[in-house]
């Protein structure tokens, strides 16, 4: 704003105190003030009044696959970060793959952030990769700013980026151990994947049983036990099963560097309404029936499980095929993902205030970006403009992605998400676009 403050007026503005009535004074990108909603408007500001609407911290979406360079055909960051825009998101951090090459050395990391750089609509962190032979590349990645390591205990689904076996493990949980590092799991157990039935076809149940909860508990329960006994911090992608929740609880009682998340289609979306041969609904681990729902949205309020995020895995349309078994793995989520969180989450009783904590705060905090996921001074004047109370119904021809492949078509939403700003710029606004302004974020410490 150039010195040149700017005024964000709601009734409805979420902060770290709850939801009330205010006024956020911007400047220079930064909030420097959260004042009464009738306060005097600083000489030369401009007002923006939003009514009812409420004012939310931008979202941080920690769990994106952008598969940019490489796989543009599946996703791109151009079109990434306008449907993450579109939905109210205005941080992400990228995934090491399906990008070709993946983010395991500098020398990667470098090209992607060549490729991004002049795409990026909203800001963007990059993910590295722990892989069986880059060990020695870890440390250089840590210093060169990616925000952790991920790692697959299973197949990933591409050969770019192998599985790590329990020794891998251990051996690249001790390096980033040994620098401070955050490593994020991919926890499905191969051993137990193999063990289960695999049957090629249309039917979902065979899928879901093809992955069934046995795996992802087995390889939490692994994993814990390495990093109790590493002193590292681990954090669980995508947790799908609840049977889990108990050891991942105790884990934590017990002082385990332990954080987890989930997504929004393990929370909105149920086996039991995946119709046959509906691959759009595919993702591993799968989505799973509506008791195990239920137990993770308990989980959430408790806080065994820590955040929201998308794991928006796109492909190109001909890769969902209606088998199950050789169909892509992927759930595209970004544009979607607020509102579909919302609807279930008011339907459960839980406010925007839970939602912000979930999908904006600690998944900033998961990061340490210190400067995002909140509406108090001296953060980023990110924030998204949302009409809790309108719904919609999703047309796939509506979406900013890529592949407008969604296992949401024809769902009616509660939240409709009016506006999307960052650092007190305007980037979207009932569909308009602004040229792409996102900054690329290295980790601080």
């Amino acid at each position: 704003m150039s010195g040149e403050e700017l005024v964000l007026r709601s009734t409805r503005v979420i902060t770290p105190e709850g939801t009330r009535a205010a006024s956020v004074v911007v400047s220079d990108g930064t909030i420097v003030a959260v004042r009464a909603h009738d306060a005097a408007v600083p000489t030369r500001a401009r007002v923006e009044d939003f009514g009812d609407d409420a004012l939310l911290p931008g979202l941080v979406d920690t769990h994106v696959h952008v598969n940019d360079p490489g796989r543009t055909e599946w996703e791109g960051f151009w079109t990434a970060t306008r449907a993450a825009a579109a939905g109210g998101i205005t941080t992400l951090v990228d995934m090491p793959l399906n990008s070709l090459p993946p983010t395991t050395t500098v020398a990667n990391l470098r090209a992607k952030k060549e490729v991004a750089a002049a795409k990026a609509h909203i800001d963007v962190g990059f993910w590295g990769g722990a892989l069986p032979d880059n060990v020695k590349d870890l440390r250089p990645l840590h210093d060169a700013g990616v925000f952790g390591f991920k790692c697959f205990l299973s197949p990933s689904g591409v050969d770019e980026f192998p599985e790590l076996t329990q020794d891998q493990l251990a051996v690249s949980m001790g390096e980033i151990a040994g620098f401070g590092g955050l490593l994020i799991v991919h926890a499905e157990d191969p051993h137990e994947l193999a063990a289960a039935p695999a049957k090629a076809g249309p039917r979902y149940a065979d899928f879901l049983h093809s992955r069934p909860r046995v795996s992802e508990d087995t390889a939490i329960e692994g994993l814990i036990a390495v990093a109790k006994r590493v002193g590292a911090r681990v954090h669980i992608l995508h947790l799908s099963s609840s049977d889990a929740l108990p050891m991942i609880a105790a884990a934590k009682r017990e002082g385990v560097r332990l954080t987890v998340e989930t997504c929004p289609h393990y929370l909105t979306l149920t086996a039991e309404e995946v119709p046959d041969g509906a691959s759009e609904f595919k993702c591993c681990p799968p989505i799973r029936e509506a008791a195990n729902q239920d137990l993770l949205w308990q989980a959430l309020a408790d806080g065994t499980i820590d955040c929201v995020v998308t794991d928006h895995s796109p492909s190109t349309a001909d890769l969902k095929t209606s088998d199950f078994a050789t169909a892509w793995g992927g759930i595209s989520g970004l544009q979607l993902s607020l509102p579909a969180v919302w609807t279930a989450a008011r339907a459960r009783g839980y406010g925007l205030e839970d939602v912000v904590r979930w999908m904006s705060t600690r998944t900033a905090e998961l990061v340490g970006l210190d400067r995002k996921g909140a509406i108090e001074a001296g953060r980023d004047a990110d924030f998204t403009v949302l009409a809790p109370d309108e719904t919609f119904t999703v047309d796939p021809a509506r979406l900013q992605h890529r592949n407008r492949v969604t296992a949401y078509a024809g769902k009616t939403l509660s939240g409709v998400v009016k506006s999307t700003w960052l650092r007190g710029q305007r980037i979207v606004s009932d569909g308009e676009f602004s040229a792409p302004s996102g900054r690329l974020l290295e980790r601080k410490n």
